[in-house]
């Protein structure tokens, strides 16, 4: 049976620890991701026949490589390639959670919005219309109290659909000047071909332009180390460098 890699992300203080709890009970384990001090915490669920591996990355405000929490969770993303991504936001601080939203959605295509506290967001006369923002985002919008297993049931509902390809996502891509558009499209062509359809080329170009350096080389070894483990498979492989 086919085990779907599920990567869990979101902002410190989101209950984003407390719906890894709600969905893995006791079948998780813990330790420390290879050659850091960050914890490594990963569980085990199943749903409608599928399985899961639900993997909690480090709280982190945005994936930009600043601290070795955000660089962790960057690169199970980029290179770990899970099946679907949560995005865990507080119903009460929407407009400063959905920053990291954005930066996934630049990332990969299967992305969740999972929206908990919303019952702290009610007692505080916040409504938050899911399906426009749904709409917005382009991929699904879930709200849910993971505190008290509210909304649970439509999450992983949610989650089997997109898994099996039921719901197709167009994930919103922030807009930029004109002059870094230009830039942008520039190192994309340059890019074309180099990684394969592995790595998101907006993406990586946005990274380019940040001077991201040691992401470059980061994407540059796992993609030869890609490239011949296909090759020791049996299928001959061109690698440009």
């Amino acid at each position: 049976m086919r085990v779907n890699k599920i990567a869990l992300a979101g902002n410190p203080n989101t209950g984003k620890s407390t719906l890894f709890n709600t969905l893995t009970g006791l079948k998780q384990h813990t330790g420390n991701w290879p050659g850091k001090t960050v914890v490594h915490a990963e569980g085990t669920f199943e749903h409608k026949g599928e399985q899961y591996v639900l993997v909690d990355l480090p709280g982190t405000y945005s994936l930009f490589s600043n601290s070795t929490d955000e660089e962790v969770a960057r690169d199970y993303i980029i290179f770990d390639h899970p099946d679907a991504t949560i995005v865990v936001l507080d119903a009460t601080s929407l407009e400063r959670n959905l920053n990291l939203a954005l930066q996934v959605l630049e990332m990969t295509n299967n992305v969740i919005i999972c929206i908990n506290l919303i019952d702290e967001a009610e007692k505080k006369g916040i409504r938050i219309d899911e399906k426009k923002l749904a709409r917005e985002l382009g991929v699904p919008v879930v709200k849910i109290s993971a505190r008290n297993k509210k909304g649970i049931g439509q999450l992983l509902d949610t989650l089997n659909q997109l898994v099996n390809g039921q719901i197709i996502t167009t994930p919103y891509r922030m807009t930029y000047s004109r002059e870094i558009e230009e830039a942008i499209s520039k190192i994309e062509s340059k890019l074309n071909g180099y990684f394969d359809d592995n790595y998101p080329s907006r993406w990586v170009a946005l990274r380019l332009l940040d001077g991201d350096e040691d992401l470059i080389v980061k994407l540059h070894n796992h993609n030869n180390t890609r490239q011949r483990e296909v090759s020791t498979n049996g299928v001959p492989v061109s690698v440009k460098s």
